[in-house]
Formats: C-alpha cells, structure tokens, sequence
C-alpha cells in the first residue's frame, strides 16, 4: 500500500478525544473540522519534560526518513508507558509538487490527515504569505505616493514570497509599464525561506510577534539610512493577518499520538526548526517531546542548537541521528561496490555523532531506518562503527511496523533522558565576531580549513554594521543539504575544504543573519519531472499521487 492508502484505511479519532487525552481544556481549542485544531492555551513546560531532538546524516534526494522516525518514536515511547508528544514543521508546497514530497512522515509512522497537512492544512502558509507580500505593496505604495520615506528602488532588500518552487521568479522587474511608478528589480523567496516564517516560528506571543515584525529590514534611502517595516506602520495589519497562524496546530499520528505541527522553515535555506510555542505546548502536556530540525545534522541541527535554543532556552535531553543504508552507500561516492562504498560513507555518520556528543555535548544515539533490502552485515557494520564512538545503533522498523519497530529506540531515548545533559555548549558565542562565528561553524561542525568572503558579502557585511550591532547576532548558515562543505558533489566527511560565503543579509525580525554559502538560493526550481505531474484527482476529489 501507498502512503496515501494506509492513511485513508486509518481511522482517526476525533481531535477533542486527542486533546483531552493531552489534557487540553476543550475551550482552548479552535476546531477546523473533526480531525484538526487551533491550540490558543499558554505554553508552560512542565518541571519534568524532557526533549528529545531527531536530526540525521547528510541525506538523498528523497531524504532519510526523519519525519518518519520521529513519529514512530513517538509512538513507541507511549508504547511503552512514557507519555509522549510530537512537535513538527509543517511541509511546504514546495518540496510536496516539487522532487522531496510531503513532511508527514511515511508507511504506517505517518500524521495524519495527511492530505490536509500536505496541502492548505489551516492556511498557515497562506497567512505568511499573505503578510510578507503586505508588506511589500506598502514600500511600494510608500514609494508611489511622494517617496516620504527616502526609499531609494535599488536598495529593497525585503523580498515577495511564495509557497511553491518556481525558479523564474528568482530575478524580475516589478512596475514595467505602470504609470507613474517606479520600476525596479524585484526577486521571490519560497515562503519557508522568509523573514516573516522564521519570526512566526520564534514569536513568543501576539506582542513578541508585532514588536519582531517591527523590526524587518526593508531597504535602505539614498543617503543609506536602514527603514525597517516600523517605519511604514505595517507591523499590526501584518500581525493581523497572522493572529490565527500564531496558534500551533494540533493533529494526531497513526499510532493516535498527539501532534503539535506548527510553522516550516526549510533548513538549507533558513533555520530549519518548527515554532517554538510549539515545542513549549508539547513540553507542557507531555513528559517527552520528540522533535525534528531538517535535513543533515549540520543544517538542522545546528540550527535548532544554536539558534533555536539560545533564543528560546530550551536544551534538548537526547538527540537521535537518522540514518540509512542507502544514503551512507551514497556517500561513499561508489556505487559498484555496496560494501566498500557504506565504509566509506560511515565517515558521515561518525562526524555528526562526534559533532552532536563532543561540540555541543549532549546524550546521542544513531537509529537506522531500515529499508527491506539493508542486510545483516550491513547494519552490523554501521554498529560496530559507532560503539568506536561508544554510542549504540538502533535499528528501527518504522515504515512497516508503526511504533512497534521502534520500542528499542525509545528504550534507549529514555535511557539517555535520564542521563545529565548540563554540559551542553552551542558552537560558537553570544558575543563572537560575526566572521569567527562563521569559522566556528565552518571548522568545528563542517570540517572546513578556512572561510572565503566575496567582495559582495564584504560590502553587505560592512554595511550591516552601520544598522545593528551583527556581533551579537547569531548565524543561519544556507548551504546545500548533500554534504557538510557548500559544494553538493563533496560527499563524505570532507576536510582542508573553504567555505565561500556569498552574501550576508540580516532578518532583524527574526534576530539572525543568513550567511549564503555557495549557490545556495532562496526560491528552488523544479526538477525536469516534479511530482506534480504525476499526481491526480478524479471526479469525487480522490488524489493520486500525493506522498
């Protein structure tokens, strides 16, 4: 069976029965149907909640199962008596019609409604979108109607959005032909890559929400004075829009888990991690939290740990690293010997175990997410490779067997959640050098040599520091996903390698900055066949397709 079939063949529970059984006070729910709902209750995480972070190695095209693991993670921790809720990011429509597919996991470890979640789900995206592009139409209105702002055309750097792959809107003109208007260059973000996605996931509340977007850079005068969205009063009428995106949602997985799905910035492009009140309200009805940062250890994590953390206070208990046979063969770069090729690309797994336990220091295991053609000698080998790192691997069964296939990992999750996890460090600190934050990153987490800067991200850098002080900001690296350096065909564990940074842009709503490493872009394109043309939907509205 499909992904889509063994959903449909679910019978999900009503998500009241779902929220009593968190504790939820029905009058904090805001319903959309039977099957999902609003959560307006005030985060407050229990004394006792423990976090448990799923992240992976550097992935395939199709990815490693992440989501999927931690579902049935979720699933297999109730399994065995300890009280358990998800907290993920929801897909955008991006990678749904794109190469990747949707973010609700797979096989029997999925959420559910799937194709709700996948799709429109409660207009979240929407409402994102809907308020960046506000703020758009404002600075050229502001423009249009005498300039009062000083606004100099060539120097917007706040960007239109949109929730789909589409590389032609990576370099326009906007105002070609329009009366009176000022035509100038204009560019498109996907909507997971936005400023206002990354403030939405890292507001605390309705006043946390406006006061960040207040603080949007949107462009620059012809004297090169910074005008932030304050400056054009937009920050209610956008939080306006965004009031009912604010309030996580709250779905179910097969297993009949809760989960909290909140918020999706991609982690190759942006910080990668789902909304902190999220994770909070999951923290408050449970007693362990399982969540996910996106794609590779080096992205996601890393993000997760030294951004979403640092923000938010929060300090993960355990951290489970994903990954899979197929993707380990893929790293090691040779494909007409299976076995020669996993030793090789074991060299990946053992630099995100060794980042996670010794950088940032914190209890970690390694689930492998079998597939059915792994062997015996295959998974033995990736074992006997991390206990040298004395950190056990756990084979999980997820896709086929729902929580059942992953009771040893929760097991183990628990175990590891008992240990102490005060020795945790980020990466780099607070009040580093924006460029020895960078080198931080780069060296430890990546394994680079050194760090090269464009005159571009030179300028870009020195003219940040006229606007903030980037000093005490922390960094969103954007690079590729397929390997730790900014070059996809480096695979492995690479070292004596350069980072080059392209550019620098500061998100002073969401308080980072995005370093863009590489060809990293922020509007993906699509693939020569997207999943989007073998997809359908017959007369009574049944989809095809969708995974």
């Amino acid at each position: 069976m499909t992904d889509i079939e063994i959903a449909r063949a679910y019978k999900p529970k009503k998500i009241v029965n779902i929220a009593r059984k968190l504790g939820i006070p029905k009058e904090s729910l805001e319903l959309y149907g039977d099957y999902k709902a609003k959560v307006s209750a005030k985060p407050m995480p229990r004394t006792d909640a423990k976090l448990v972070l799923v992240t992976a190695i550097n992935p395939t095209s199709a990815g490693e199962g992440k989501t999927t693991v931690s579902i049935g993670l979720a699933d297999a921790l109730n399994l065995i008596g300890a009280k358990s809720c998800l907290a993920l990011r929801e897909p955008s429509l991006g990678p749904v019609f794109g190469i990747k597919g949707g973010a609700t996991g797979g096989g029997y470890s999925q959420i559910v409604p799937m194709e709700d979640i996948n799709l429109h789900f409660t207009g979240d995206f929407h409402a994102i979108t809907s308020a960046n592009n506000l703020l758009c139409a404002l600075i050229d209105n502001s423009i249009f109607q005498g300039n009062p702002l000083n606004i100099d055309p060539d120097k917007i750097v706040f960007n239109r959005t949109l929730d789909v792959n589409d590389r032609a809107l990576r370099g326009l003109t906007v105002n070609h032909g329009v009366k009176d208007a000022v035509e100038h260059s204009e560019k498109f973000n996907i909507t997971a890559a936005c400023e206002v996605m990354a403030v939405l996931a890292l507001a605390q509340d309705i006043e946390d929400l406006k006061a960040r977007l207040s603080k949007i850079l949107v462009a620059y005068t012809f004297d090169g004075q910074p005008i932030f969205a304050g400056d054009l009063h937009a920050q209610d009428a956008m939080t306006i829009l965004l009031k009912d995106a604010l309030k996580p949602n709250l779905v179910q997985t097969l297993g009949g888990t809760p989960a909290f799905v909140h918020c999706g910035p991609f982690a190759n492009i942006a910080h990668g991690c789902n909304s902190v009140q999220a994770t909070k309200l999951a923290m408050t009805y449970a007693q362990y939290t399982v969540t996910e940062a996106g794609f590779g250890a080096d992205l996601g994590a890393e993000k997760f740990l030294d951004v979403k953390c640092r923000v938010s206070g929060l300090r993960p208990n355990a951290v489970v690293v994903v990954a899979t046979v197929r993707a380990l063969r893929l790293n090691g770069g040779d494909p007409q010997h299976p076995i020669a090729s996993l030793k090789k690309g074991i060299c990946n797994l053992l630099r995100h175990v060794s980042n996670i336990k010794d950088v940032y220091r914190l209890p970690v295991v390694v689930a492998i997410n079998r597939f059915s053609d792994d062997t015996t000698r295959e998974l033995n080998l990736i074992a006997r490779s991390t206990a040298q790192l004395g950190v056990e691997a756990v084979v999980t069964k997820v896709w086929s067997n729902g929580g059942k296939g992953a009771k040893a990992l929760a097991k183990k999750v628990v175990e590891l959640c008992d240990r102490d996890n005060s020795a945790f460090r980020f990466a780099y600190g607070d009040n580093d050098d924006v460029k020895d934050k960078i080198f931080q990153i780069a060296t430890k987490i990546y394994g680079a040599e050194s760090v090269e800067y464009t005159d571009r991200a030179e300028q870009s850098l020195n003219a940040l520091r006229k606007v903030c002080d980037v000093d005490n900001l922390p960094i969103v690296i954007a690079k590729t996903q397929y390997s730790f350096s900014d070059d996809p065909r480096l695979l492995g564990a690479p070292t004596g390698f350069t980072l080059h940074v392209r550019d620098i842009e500061y998100r002073g709503g969401a308080g980072f900055l995005v370093v863009l490493a590489g060809n990293m872009l922020l509007m993906p394109g699509l693939s020569k066949t997207p999943n989007a043309v073998n997809m359908t939907i017959d007369g009574n509205g049944k989809i095809d397709g969708l995974y």
